[in-house]
């Protein structure tokens, strides 16, 4: 059963349990134990299973070990410490690993010193970057706590002496949890989990958890399933109340009317302003290309406050070595301020902040309250953080998240089900070890919370797949990697060289399109491929805060020199981070409010002091939301969950749009404006121009388009077959199919010592695509990739939801035609004239369409 842990234990009883030289310790370095050390520590002592969700800063990792490092004492002194792995401790992070086996140091050490004899407790990380003669000490000597990543531990299952250590398992440990459980590495690790389970029996597995919800499915995921239910856990939810002190900053008086270089001008003078008054400020950007933006500027706009001695950029395009550097600077507090795009989300120990700067929304509740977290480091002390907006939806998100985060709402984690690519890997693993009857294979699949409804039709195509029997995959060298034997009913490895090739091909991380960058022959960071094509001799751009100038490229491999300014920095081609639906719905409920308000006539001042009391804002912000909102309703309506607002308006050239005001994130709108636009291309035979952002989409054309019959052709049942046929020849389906290819060992990654190059995959995933689809149009691999676009890149889900509000009349659909966009179709509008405008002219451009529109309200 998964029920919450209500009891909660006094620091007797928990002294009680421990062992003495830990007690006297843990006594010498703390008053007393945490809200969730009381909670949870007796239950990890007792073999129980524990979801632990608390803020950042509240001993969570200490809960973890506490219990682990008494037993581990206790046998210790005893003798009886064996040559055996007794706790696994599973991060998505190597950096959080490292931190880890620090912070094992000093307890393991200290608490020596107060035995006063060695006790010899050993720890050690094992991940990719470990090198054969650490794994080799580690065979002969294994930690008795094992720090690793998912894809590791997946390895050590097949490696037969390893996997002997593992036979006195007795906790597991999966930290940041719910960091995993979102993507496919999560799935992943929950199929390893299941599987060491079957190698060893029951072990204790313990989850630690920032801010997340719903905190039952995380735990189910956890612990998985037996006998078609979930296993027993304990949910530990211990919310301090931890004080927020939060506030959104607009950096001008009238954000659509000022001008771009004065809006740049004051977000730099509050970014400075902010980071003077404070010790360690952490800036979180959304993107790579604006990490590197407000490095460079602050760097360049005060030279005497800001250089490399105390401001560093940190995200995922930097060498190793540089992120690191950033981390450890921070720890010691030689930094002013660092900057991140997501990198420093997840709890990598970089010492103590007191100040993070949210600049423009950061897309979801769940995510605002993990950065702002990472702030006041320290139980009970306040999390301190600043939301700066950039325009006027950014503004409306920013309130919105502000409120939920304040009220403690938070949105819905979704978590993968039914990988059949992931499926095929650890099926691949499980045949290494022995051989298995089929029937008892897919209960040990269906224990894992992802894999509890995995049919038994798509679980026996992935085993014919790799068992070879689709026969005409052979003449494309995909070889059959497993024996499967359908009278007796079992399946095994087949081939010598089986657990090589799965353990150099494992792993849920597609290989990327990129190209190092080396500077005197160091690594400084890597650039997308697309980057790259942009790049001419003699460019420059910024990478890690500093200038470069391009020279030259080899293979994948950029040559460049340190350069001055000023720099041209393109946008880098990163993922923007999608709306969460919950939080669209929530802006969505909040229009329907303030349009009503309208309605019935309630003055200007009680509105602004409605949304100000609503939304926690000061004055100007609320002036600001109820300026752009009564311009919405004066002009045309206002777009919510009871309306879906259809926009007919002819831009430039006489080139039709047809705006849909369809707030509901841009996952969900990439799924419906697809849909819709492939419905007209069909009966039109005409090309469709879609843009899309999480306010909406448009669709455009020179010709007639009848989009809003085309929407009305869609419903909920009919959604996942249109979708469908539409990605069918995108390249968003061929990117996925090659990601999906590899990870089902379709395409082997490496073989032999020897790397397939990303160029190389992509065309080798491409005749297997083609070749599938006249194959077998539901062979698994291609099912999976067909998965992946409309559940994981789209938000089929949610879209199916708001066709059903469509189709029980829950929100109308009301059709109004513009000369002028509306005041909330700007920035979608000028989205679409991004290729011809610059950024400088895109903000003229829609200041333009705001003075006419204010022009048309006055008359």
């Amino acid at each position: 059963m998964i029920k919450k842990q209500d009891k909660k234990y006094n620091s007797k009883q928990i002294y009680r349990i421990l062992h003495p030289w830990v007690r006297k310790w843990f006594k010498s370095r703390f008053k007393d134990f945490t809200e969730a050390q009381k909670y949870a520590i007796k239950e990890i002592h007792q073999g129980k299973n524990v979801l632990i969700s608390s803020p950042t800063g509240s001993g969570k990792t200490l809960t973890a070990f506490l219990s682990i490092i008494s037993e581990l004492t206790r046998l210790a002194e005893k003798g009886k410490l064996e040559d055996k792995i007794y706790c696994i401790y599973v991060s998505p992070l190597k950096a959080l690993d490292n931190d880890i086996e620090k912070n094992l140091e000093e307890p393991l050490q200290e608490i020596q010193k107060i035995a006063g004899k060695k006790l010899g407790i050993r720890k050690a990380v094992r991940t990719g970057d470990t090198t054969q003669t650490e794994r080799s000490k580690m065979l002969r000597k294994p930690p008795h706590i094992l720090i690793t990543t998912p894809e590791t531990l997946s390895i050590i299952l097949v490696a037969p002496k390893f996997r002997k250590k593992l036979s006195h398992v007795k906790y597991v440990i999966v930290d940041e949890i719910h960091a995993l459980a979102n993507n496919k590495r999560g799935v992943h690790l929950s199929l390893s989990l299941e599987r060491l389970q079957h190698i060893i029996g029951d072990f204790t597995r313990i989850g630690l958890s920032a801010t997340v919800h719903p905190l039952k499915r995380i735990a189910k995921f956890l612990v998985g399933y037996n006998e078609g239910k979930p296993r027993d856990c304990l949910i530990i939810d211990v919310d301090y109340k931890k004080k927020l002190d939060l506030e959104l900053i607009c950096p001008v008086d009238d954000i659509v009317a000022a001008d771009p270089e004065e809006v740049t001008n004051a977000i730099y003078d509050i970014l400075d302003k902010l980071i003077s008054e404070h010790k360690t400020t952490l800036i979180f950007t959304n993107t790579r290309s604006g990490t590197e933006s407000v490095v460079y500027n602050l760097k360049s706009r005060f030279p005497n406050k800001y250089s490399d001695d105390n401001i560093m950029a940190h995200h995922s395009s930097l060498s190793r070595e540089l992120r690191l550097e950033a981390e450890d600077r921070l720890k010691k507090g030689e930094l002013k301020a660092v900057v991140s795009s997501t990198s420093l989300e997840l709890g990598i120990d970089i010492g103590y902040i007191d100040l993070v700067i949210l600049l423009s929304s950061p897309k979801s509740v769940s995510r605002a309250l993990q950065r702002i977290g990472r702030s006041g480091h320290r139980l009970h002390e306040k999390s301190k953080g600043r939301i700066i907006v950039t325009d006027r939806d950014d503004l409306v998100e920013c309130a919105m998240i502000l409120k939920d985060c304040l009220e403690g709402k938070i949105d819905e984690i979704e978590i993968p089900e039914n990988c059949l690519d992931v499926l095929a890997q650890h099926l691949y693993g499980m045949a290494i070890e022995h051989k298995w009857d089929a029937e008892y294979a897919l209960k040990v699949v269906r224990r894992s919370y992802c894999y509890r409804n995995l049919s038994k039709e798509d679980y026996m195509k992935v085993l014919k797949y790799l068992a070879g029997e689709y026969a005409d995959l052979e003449e494309r060298y995909v070889y059959a990697k497993i024996w499967l034997d359908h009278e007796n009913r079992e399946f095994g490895r087949r081939g010598k060289l089986a657990r090589m090739l799965y353990s150099t091909n494992i792993g849920t991380i597609p290989d990327r399109s990129s190209a190092v960058v080396k500077c005197k022959g160091k690594v400084v960071g890597r650039i997308d491929e697309e980057f790259l094509e942009k790049l001419r001799k003699g460019d420059t751009f910024v990478l890690g805060g500093k200038i470069y100038r391009f020279n030259y490229t080899r293979g994948m491999t950029v040559n460049v020199t340190p350069a001055s300014g000023p720099p041209t920095i393109p946008s880098w081609f990163s993922e923007q981070l999608p709306l969460s639906f919950d939080l669209a719905v929530d802006i969505q409920r909040f229009r329907d409010i303030i349009d009503a308000k309208f309605h019935y006539g309630e003055s200007k001042n009680e509105i602004i002091d409605f949304i100000a009391d609503y939304l926690h804002l000061d004055y100007n912000a609320a002036h600001a939301i109820y300026q752009y909102f009564r311009e919405q309703y004066l002009y045309a309506k206002i777009p919510s969950k009871r309306r879906l607002l259809v926009e007919f308006y002819k831009g430039f050239g006489g080139r039709k749009f047809i705006i849909f005001h369809s707030l509901f994130g841009r996952r969900v709108n990439d799924a419906l404006s697809r849909a819709i636009a492939y419905i007209i291309a069909k009966k039109y035979k005409r090309d469709v121009m879609i843009s899309v952002t999480d306010n909406g989409f448009y669709l455009s054309s020179d010709g007639k388009m009848g989009g809003l019959e085309s929407l009305q052709k869609l419903d909920p049942e009919n959604l996942r077959r249109i979708l469908t046929e539409a990605i069918d020849k995108t390249e968003i389906l061929t990117g996925r199919f090659r990601h999906c290819a590899a990870r089902s060992l379709m395409i082997l990654r490496r073989y032999k010592g020897k790397e397939k190059s990303v160029g190389r995959q992509q065309v080798k995933s491409r005749i297997l695509l083609n070749f599938v689809k006249e194959l077998d149009e539901n062979f698994p691999i291609l099912k999976e990739a067909r998965r992946e676009v409309l559940e994981d890149y789209m938000d089929i889900k949610n879209a199916k939801k708001v066709l059903t509000w469509i189709r029980d009349g829950t929100m109308k659909i009301e059709k109004i035609d513009t000369k002028i966009p509306s005041p909330f179709a700007f920035n979608l509008v000028a989205q679409g004239y991004l290729d011809v405008l610059k950024y400088e002219e895109r903000i003229e451009f829609i200041k333009r369409m705001h003075k006419a529109i204010i022009e048309r309200i006055k008359t």
